[in-house]
């Protein structure tokens, strides 16, 4: 078995699809890529049995085989080779490879690509097409708010809702919510899945730069995405979604427009001064001001600060962890917000005032007690705040 490839051409290839490796992975094997030749082209691929991954490249010969070979020992040695044509020659038999440069010779030992797990391969005809501007649009908008919690499984991917001209992208924690809705698709299929973290993540790091076809493929246990030469394979989450549109509150009677910018600076200055146990910031809204203020009894700090805000409703004080309003504010588009509350221990809604019509996307942050104590975190440490917690948590299952 016998290739010749730039090395610049196969180290970005092989770069690209080396997120999927793990360390220290419970299957030897998938410490390796696996390279396979035929016809002309030279696939490689990466696994670690729950997300695949697969590129393409043209190579100088006609001989097919294939070899897997250690990641990292050969993404090293191609990362400081300058660019250059090099000769792989494979021995089958004892799974030797030798590269050949201008300079060197290098061997290593690979293992048997029979031993690789088998790559899964989209069937059927569940399919659509989508741009990568708005497949990262989507990510960026809502990976953030991925759980972490494995006792919750459903919440550790982004769920993604086909619909006829319409995809609907959703993540929470439990604490906070993004729905991210893009109606200019063209879409006749309807379904519905929870992809992983991770293989989101992946993807938005290999999605290319310049506007590019995603052809999505799905099944009962699998999802593909194909773009350019390279292919991601997923097993999806099995699990029952919670039910985000009953979280959401309705009659928000309380309207705040502020400038995102000026909030966002303002808070990255006070949440110094918020106690470092659940980074408390409270917001006091009245006409034509907003009021955020931090504390920290234990060192005695303190820090407020006033923004001109456009309010309607009654004077209202509400509590907010600042990182999750920080994420959101940090991911949600346009310089204007508005945020629309019903009562202080509810979920606040967050929208862009200027919206477009393709375009749809709501932020939902839960408030944690003003009156609480030190010890008090967002996720709920006293009383009122498991309460709470349970509450939302009830209203998810539902």
């Amino acid at each position: 078995m016998k290739f010749i490839i730039s090395s610049g051409v196969l180290q970005k290839s092989l770069s690209s699809i080396s997120g999927v490796l793990i360390s220290n992975p419970v299957v030897p094997i998938l410490e390796n890529f696996l390279l396979e030749l035929d016809k002309g082209r030279l696939v490689a691929s990466a696994s670690d049995l729950q997300i695949s991954m697969t590129t393409s490249i043209s190579v100088d010969t006609d001989v097919p085989g294939k070899i897997a070979i250690p990641a990292k020992i050969l993404l090293d040695t191609l990362k400081n080779l300058p660019e250059q044509p090099i000769s792989f020659s494979v021995n089958i038999d004892d799974s030797m490879t030798e590269i050949t440069s201008y300079k060197g010779t290098y061997k290593l030992g690979g293992e048997l690509a029979t031993d690789f797990p088998n790559i899964p391969v989209a069937t059927g005809d569940n399919r659509i097409t989508v741009s990568s501007d708005l497949l990262l649009d989507a990510i960026s908008n809502t990976l953030f708010s991925v759980g972490k919690d494995e006792m919750r499984p459903a919440m550790t991917g982004v769920f993604l809702k086909l619909e006829k001209d319409k995809l609907t992208f959703v993540a929470t924690d439990a604490n906070r919510l993004v729905k991210y809705v893009r109606n200019d698709v063209n879409n006749e299929v309807e379904a519905t899945m929870i992809i992983p973290k991770k293989a989101m993540q992946l993807l938005k790091a290999s999605l290319p730069s310049n506007p590019t076809e995603v052809e999505i493929q799905f099944s009962d246990s699998n999802a593909f995405f194909s773009f350019n030469q390279t292919t991601m394979a997923c097993r999806l989450i099995d699990e029952k979604y919670p039910d985000y549109d009953s979280a959401i509150p309705l009659n928000n009677d309380k309207r705040l427009s502020v400038s995102r910018t000026e909030l966002l600076s303002s808070l990255k200055r006070l949440i110094i001064y918020a106690n470092k146990s659940n980074y408390q910031i409270r917001y006091t809204m009245q006409q034509d001001v907003l009021t955020i203020s931090a504390e920290d009894t234990d060192f005695a700090n303190e820090a407020q600060e006033q923004i001109i805000a456009e309010y309607e409703g009654r004077d209202m004080e509400v509590g907010f962890n600042a990182t999750f309003m920080i994420d959101a504010l940090t991911n949600m588009v346009g310089d204007e917000i508005e945020l629309n509350f019903s009562d202080p221990n509810r979920a606040c809604i967050i929208v862009p005032r200027e919206k477009t019509p393709e375009e749809n996307i709501l932020m939902l942050v839960m408030p944690v007690m003003i009156n609480s104590t030190i010890n008090d975190s967002f996720d709920g440490s006293d009383e009122e705040s498991e309460d709470e917690e349970e509450e939302v948590n009830e209203e998810n299952e539902e």
